[in-house]
Parts: C-alpha cells; sequence; structure tokens
C-alpha cells in the first residue's frame, strides 16, 4: 500500500460495547464514529420508517441535552455531525478538536444511549421525511430502484422494503414507537465506537467507559435476515409520464459480505462498469451506442447476499435497446469472463484507491468500522491488498457465470416509457 499499517487497538467493555482507537498525532482532531448495527431491515411490521426517523431525532434532544443544548454546543465548536441509517446500520460521525472530546464523546453516547424524541420535533422531522418519500414517488431513479429491490427480495422481506418506509406507515409514527424501536434494537452490545486521532486508547476508554459503561446491554443477538427469494426473469414498469428520461435498474442477488468470493466479486463488478463510463456498460451502451445519460453498476454486499444492479437513464425510445445492451454484456461477461488487460486495471484501480480512502481520519473511521461489522480483523487494511491482487482470471469468470445470467434478472423502469 505504501503506507504504515493503521494497527488500531481494540477493546471491549463488560456490557459488550466494542471500542476501536487508531491514534495519529498529525493534527489536534479526533473524529468519533458510533455505528449502532441496526437499521431499517429492523423496522417492525407497520413501522417501516422506523429507523429513518429516529436517526434524525438524535440530535433533537438526548440524556440532559436539549435539541436547543446540542446545537449550541456543536456549533460554538465548529461540529456538523454526520447522522445517518442504512439498511443494516445507524451512524453519526463528526470531527472535533482533541481538547473537546471530553465534551462531545458524552453527547455522542447519549445521543446512541437515550434519544429523547420529544413529540415537537417528531412531528417535524416526520413532516421532512414523509416531504422526501412524495418527491421520491416522482422521482424515476428512486421509482425504478425501489421496484428493483421488491422484485429482487420481495415486498415482505426487510430488504425489499425501501429504507424510508413507505408514506402510509411513517405517518403513523409516534414518539412511543420510535421510543420502543430505540428500547429493542439499541444497545452497548451492538455498538461500536471509533475514535481516530489524536487520543490514546487508554483515555478513549476511561471516557467511554464513564459515558457508556453503565448502559445495560440488550443480550440478544440481531435478527437474522432470511435469503432472497430464487431468482428469475421478472421485469416491472412504473409509469411517470411527463418525466424527460426513463430510469434503469436491471439487478441480481449476489453473496454476503462474509463470502471469501467477495473480491473477486468486487473486480467483477469494476469491470462490468462501477465507475461509469469506465467500464463495459458505459463504453457499450454510453460511448459506443449513444444510448444513454448514464450508464454504470453497483455491488453492495452485506450480512446476506447483497444486490449487484445495473443503473442506466435513457430517453423512452432507448428502454428496450438498452435493456438488450445489458442482456448482452451480463452473458458475455459470464460466458467469456474478464480480458487480462480488463482484470491488470481493474486490480491496480481497486487497489490504488486503498490508500486514498485512508488520508483522513474520517475515512479511517468507517474502514474500520466496516472491518469490524464483518469480522475482517484488526490487520484488514494490510491483507488488503493481497486479497485484490489474488484474484485470478477463473475467479471472475466464475462470480460472473454464478450470478449474471439474463434468464434471472430482475427488472425496473421508471419513467415515461409505456412497455409491458
Amino acid at each position: 500500500m505504501g503506507v504504515a499499517s493503521l494497527a488500531p487497538v481494540r477493546e471491549r467493555l463488560a456490557n459488550g460495547l466494542t471500542l476501536l482507537v487508531k491514534e495519529t498525532r498529525t493534527q489536534p482532531t479526533v473524529t468519533i464514529s458510533a455505528m449502532v448495527s441496526a437499521g431499517s431491515t429492523d423496522d417492525p411490521p407497520g413501522s417501516e420508517g422506523a429507523a429513518q426517523l429516529l436517526c434524525r431525532l438524535l440530535d433533537r434532544g438526548a440524556g440532559s441535552y436539549s435539541s436547543d443544548d446540542i446545537a449550541d454546543l456543536l456549533d460554538v465548536r465548529g461540529i456538523s455531525p454526520a447522522i445517518g441509517a442504512t439498511r443494516h446500520a445507524t451512524t453519526i460521525s463528526c470531527d472535533c478538536l482533541a481538547e473537546d472530546v471530553d465534551i462531545v464523546l458524552p453527547l455522542v453516547c447519549d445521543m446512541v444511549r437515550s434519544p429523547l424524541c420529544p413529540d415537537s420535533e417528531v412531528q417535524v422531522r416526520r413532516g421532512q421525511l414523509l416531504t422526501q418519500l412524495r418527491q421520491d414517488e416522482e422521482n424515476p431513479a428512486a421509482r425504478a430502484l425501489q421496484a428493483a429491490m421488491m422484485l429482487l427480495y420481495g415486498e415482505r422481506h426487510p430488504v425489499g422494503r425501501p429504507p424510508k418506509g413507505f408514506v402510509q406507515t411513517v405517518e403513523t409514527i409516534g414518539r412511543e414507537q420510535l421510543l420502543r424501536f430505540h428500547a429493542a434494537q439499541f444497545g452497548p452490545d451492538r455498538l461500536t465506537l471509533v475514535l481516530v486521532g489524536h487520543i490514546a486508547m487508554s483515555d478513549a476508554l476511561a471516557a467511554v467507559t464513564r459515558a457508556c459503561g453503565e448502559w445495560v446491554p440488550l443480550g440478544q443477538a440481531a435478527s437474522v435476515l432470511p435469503p432472497p427469494p430464487a431468482p428469475s426473469r421478472r421485469r416491472q414498469v412504473v409509469s411517470l409520464p411527463g418525466k424527460s428520461q426513463a430510469d434503469i435498474v436491471y439487478g441480481f442477488t449476489t453473496i454476503p459480505r462474509s463470502d471469501p468470493a467477495y473480491y473477486s466479486y468486487w473486480v467483477m463488478n469494476n469491470i462490468l462498469g462501477q465507475y461509469g463510463v469506465g467500464g463495459r456498460l458505459g463504453r457499450r451502451i454510453r460511448e459506443e451506442q449513444g444510448m444513454a445519460y448514464y450508464a454504470g453498476s453497483v455491488f453492495d454486499a452485506g450480512p446476506i447476499a447483497g444486490p449487484l444492479l445495473v443503473r442506466a437513464g435513457v430517453s423512452a425510445t432507448n428502454v428496450d435497446r438498452a435493456i438488450a445492451s445489458i442482456d448482452v454484456e451480463v452473458d458475455r461477461l459470464a460466458d467469456q469472463g474478464a480480458t487480462a488487460a480488463e482484470l491488470e486495471n481493474a486490480k491496480r484501480y481497486l487497489v490504488g484507491s486503498i490508500p486514498r480512502s485512508l488520508e483522513t481520519n474520517a475515512g479511517i473511521a468507517q474502514f474500520l468500522q466496516t472491518a469490524e461489522l464483518y469480522g475482517l480483523g484488526l490487520d484488514y487494511d494490510r491483507q488488503l491488498p493481497d486479497r485484490v491482487q489474488a484474484v485470478t482470471d477463473e475467479d471472475v469468470a466464475r462470480a460472473a457465470a454464478s450470478t449474471m445470467a439474463s434468464d434471472r434478472a430482475a427488472i425496473a423502469i421508471a419513467g415515461p416509457y409505456e412497455g409491458e
């Protein structure tokens, strides 16, 4: 990698909280990253959107801090926390001066441990989420993605549901539902705290123990997600007349993040179209055929078999031609694998991107959170380049052949398109 190993230090509190510290002394700052392994897949039936709504309230009153207290404390220090929820996790991340850690870290812990969710704030944040949901209803890209995920996983599968929930469910979520959701899903045994910067493990451990040492663990394992259904060719059209373009999402389910074949899939997706015009999809569909405003692919492995999604934006008249071209490209990759040049370029790019992702404290914190979430080890930054370099053309061909078959694709089209 050309850089020293991260070599973070890991401690686990008696209540199950995991603490990772990477001490750096280049700047007098610290990145604080808190991740709870609870997200939208944990939303209770009928309360879809609870995780998304809760994350928007974590800084709106927590512990002994009112919403105004939190705003004042952060504003005076120039801190803007990033708070979000995905399907599988809820995160809070912020940068502060090293001298402010003793003030900011307890606040972050309170946000995670004891959000107040005052009724007035729930009403405001619920209204904002409902506005976004209604905007998504008129957004071809959002509608195509939602339809594709439902086709891949099924309407009742937690991964198939939209992370933001539905208008009809979000409208019914109030303070009591949010507090019950928090009590059921948030605990120290599901929390990983990562501190990167000008701080020693001894100081971090003392501060975290003061803030969270008495937090009682949930004492139960997170629910296990069911596997996705068997793949088959299926297609859905979401008609949105009057839009300027149609969005296509064409996808497959792949493997869990823990599968050793992950690195083969990572390389394969880069070759297919991870970086748009740099991959096969961009070259064929956008550059050579001139059909797409954009074309690329994304691979998102998670706790269960995650999706690989081809995404493209085209005029309505080019939808069928674009899908036919995607069919050709995925089948060709499955049948023939990658060329030697494609394999070498993809591996060089991915290995070269690793040190770039670790240039900042925030980048290191995110990397360590992922490594901890999937049990990849404290030396994962040293292992990762070798794992990518070890991928062979046979590995890529095997990954493509096991996933990429046009007769197993889920296809969603949203926009001014009237095809069946």
